[in-house]
């Protein structure tokens, strides 16, 4: 396969892994061959690039040729190569009828995390204008969607909906359109909504800043095609064997990307595979949606929160005995991130104490926490340190 060779000549970690496994580029013809070759989990990473900054032995070029360098939750470095849709995003942006005479409000950050870009760089080249929103400043977002008549939004569906019911209690006339949502899972109920309380047409887009697009939707909206670019497996965790229909599967990318190439680069999602034929008359496979996770990262509002950057703000912190932070959502399907601390004996977290640790919570993991101080005996021993209780 093409992503084999040349990612064994341009890609020191993919030559090394072939090495270890005893298997040559010229081994490997087909997809089936790719089960040779072990797969890289996103969750070592940080672990790689700590060890051969900045990307761990997988860039396929000189970093000084890059267009931009981001910083991931993990950490994890991210590059973007030289050109106007890096990650591939305009197949998902035309796919939900997005194009040259519409204005979007594109809501992903643009600030160190590649999200914003990644939407920006799909949208442009599908000819919309954009609005780099960002994230948050409600007010301000729906002050300039309104004055700019935005007819499309980019960003999570939970934060599409909190503009549309502030803009409604405001009394000011969002004209979404179309929206592709993507960083954050679209419940039947929450897509009902939007479609039959606000008359917006939701698209959902799956990619990462590793690989770039990996499924979109088309109007039928009866799973997430996959691009011709990249080669998706679905292995089931703990065995690494192909899923069978209706079994959830680990998804490992296989992607040819001269700047960044990834030979079964396991993302640490779940899903599984659509094989009904779909009316829109694409004969790409199609993944049934998100299902899970099988790495510790856990996604919240758009961003991947790890054990390990609680760790590092927390670990090693006199005051705190134990701590566990907990993933639920609110009434309106927004997440909330609570961080639950036990004190240490003989120490007393009061509220400026309180304060400063959330803050250093919040820096690590680039998400807006709460902090709850909870009685000793709280937090199991055994407990996972991230908790994911949303439904």
């Amino acid at each position: 396969m093409d992503a084999v060779r040349h990612g064994a000549v341009h890609s020191p970690e993919i030559a090394q892994r072939l090495a270890g496994a005893g298997v040559s580029a010229e081994d490997v013809q087909g997809v089936a061959d790719l089960a040779r070759i072990p797969v890289l989990a996103k969750d070592d990473l940080p672990g790689l690039q700590a060890a051969d900054p900045p990307f761990g032995g997988m860039l396929g070029v000189p970093v000084a040729s890059l267009r931009r360098v981001f910083r991931s939750p993990g950490p994890i470095n991210d590059p973007q190569g030289d050109s106007e849709d890096y990650w591939s995003m305009a197949t998902a942006v035309r796919a939900a009828g997005l194009g040259a005479d519409d204005v979007v409000l594109n809501t992903f950050s643009y600030h160190l995390t590649p999200g914003g870009l990644m939407l920006d760089g799909g949208l442009r080249a599908a000819g919309c204008t954009v609005i780099p929103g960002g994230v948050g400043n409600t007010a301000a977002q729906i002050e300039i969607a309104c004055a700019a008549g935005a007819t499309g939004y980019s960003g999570t569906p939970q934060f599409l909906l909190k503009l549309l019911e502030r803009a409604r209690h405001q009394g000011r006339d969002l004209r979404f359109a179309r929206a592709v949502v993507t960083g954050a899972p679209l419940p039947p109920p929450l897509r009902t909504r939007l479609q039959d309380e606000f008359a917006v047409d939701v698209y959902q887009a799956y990619g990462t800043a590793d690989a770039g697009l990996l499924g979109y939707e088309c109007e039928a909206k009866d799973g997430w095609h996959v691009p011709r670019r990249v080669v998706i497996e679905l292995l089931v965790p703990g065995d690494d064997r192909p899923a069978a229909d209706g079994e959830a599967g680990h998804v490992v990318v296989t992607s040819s990307n001269e700047v960044y190439p990834l030979v079964r680069f396991g993302t640490g999602d779940l899903s599984g595979w659509n094989r009904e034929p779909c009316c829109c008359g694409r004969s790409s496979p199609r993944l049934v949606g998100f299902l899970g996770r099988v790495g510790e990262g856990v996604k919240v509002k758009g961003m991947f929160v790890h054990p390990r950057e609680l760790a590092a703000a927390l670990a090693r912190e006199p005051a705190v005995a134990r701590y566990q932070a907990v993933v639920t959502e609110d009434d309106g399907g927004q997440d909330v991130l609570t961080v639950r601390i036990e004190a240490a004996p003989g120490c007393t977290l009061d509220a400026p104490s309180v304060d400063r640790l959330g803050a250093r919570i919040r820096e690590a993991v680039k998400v807006r926490t709460g902090v709850e101080v909870v009685g000793a005996g709280t937090i199991p021993e055994d407990g996972s340190a991230l908790v994911d209780e949303r439904g």
